[in-house]
C-alpha cells in the first residue's frame, strides 16, 4: 500500500494499473539488485503485463517527485560528516558520486558529476548544508579539491562557526564501505542508466 505522505495517484502515468502497482515496482527498482527486464518478469508472474519501458518511464517521472516527498520525512542527521567520492558508470560513462553519511552510517546527501574537483566538492557541500544545515566537523581523505571546498566555505564565517576539517583515511571506511553497496547494486544495470530529469543525483542509491 502507498503510505500516506506519497504524492496525489493522478501522477501516475499509467491510468490503467492502480497507483500502489507503479509504486511497488518504482520502490523496487531504487531498493533491490533489479533491472527494468527483472521487474517485467516479476510483473507477469504475478498476472500484471507491462513493458520494461513502461516501468522506465515510470521511474523517470517519479523519481523527482518522490525525493521531494522523502526530504520532508527524512530524520535529522548528525552533524559530524564523513565524505568521499566514488566513480560509477551512468550510460556508458564514468562519473564521480559524491556523498556523506554522519557517524551512525545516515546517509546525508549526494551528487552525481561528470568532474572530480573543487567546484564539484563545493557545489556537494552547498547542496548538503541547504537541505541539512552547516556540519560541525568534516571528516575527508587527502584529496586537495575537497579540503579546497571546505576551506573556500569557511572564509567567509568567523572561527567560531567554521567547519573543522579533519583528513584522516581510516576513518573515513564507513563511507567507503557504503559506497561497495551502491556498486553492488547497480551492476545488475549495467550502471545507472536512468537519470530523471531535473535531478543532478542518484535518487534511491
Amino acid at each position: 500500500m502507498l503510505p500516506d505522505h506519497v504524492p496525489d495517484p493522478k501522477i501516475f502515468p499509467t491510468p490503467a494499473l492502480s497507483p500502489d502497482v507503479i509504486a511497488q515496482c518504482v520502490r523496487w527498482y531504487l531498493a533491490y539488485s533489479l533491472s527494468l527486464r527483472n521487474l517485467e518478469e516479476m510483473m507477469a508472474e504475478r498476472g500484471i503485463i507491462v513493458d520494461h519501458s513502461t516501468l522506465h518511464r515510470w521511474v523517470i517521472r517519479l523519481v523527482p517527485l518522490l525525493d521531494k516527498v522523502f526530504r520532508r520525512y527524512k530524520r535529522p542527521v548528525g552533524r559530524r560528516w564523513r565524505m568521499d567520492e566514488t566513480y560509477i558508470r551512468v550510460r556508458g560513462q564514468w562519473k564521480y558520486l559524491y556523498r556523506a553519511v554522519d557517524t551512525a552510517g545516515q546517509t546525508i546527501d549526494f551528487l552525481l558529476t561528470a568532474r572530480r574537483d573543487a567546484g564539484a566538492a563545493l557545489r556537494f557541500f552547498r547542496k548538503a548544508i541547504r537541505h541539512h544545515g552547516g556540519p560541525e566537523r568534516v571528516t575527508i581523505d587527502k584529496s586537495g579539491a575537497n579540503t579546497a571546498a571546505l576551506t573556500t566555505l569557511n572564509a567567509d564565517k568567523p572561527d567560531e562557526e567554521s567547519i573543522t576539517i579533519r583528513q584522516n583515511k581510516y576513518l573515513n571506511n564507513l563511507v567507503v564501505q557504503d559506497h561497495r553497496n551502491i556498486k553492488r547494486r547497480t551492476r545488475p544495470h549495467a550502471g545507472i542508466q536512468i537519470i530523471p530529469a531535473g535531478t543532478d543525483h542518484t535518487f534511491g542509491y
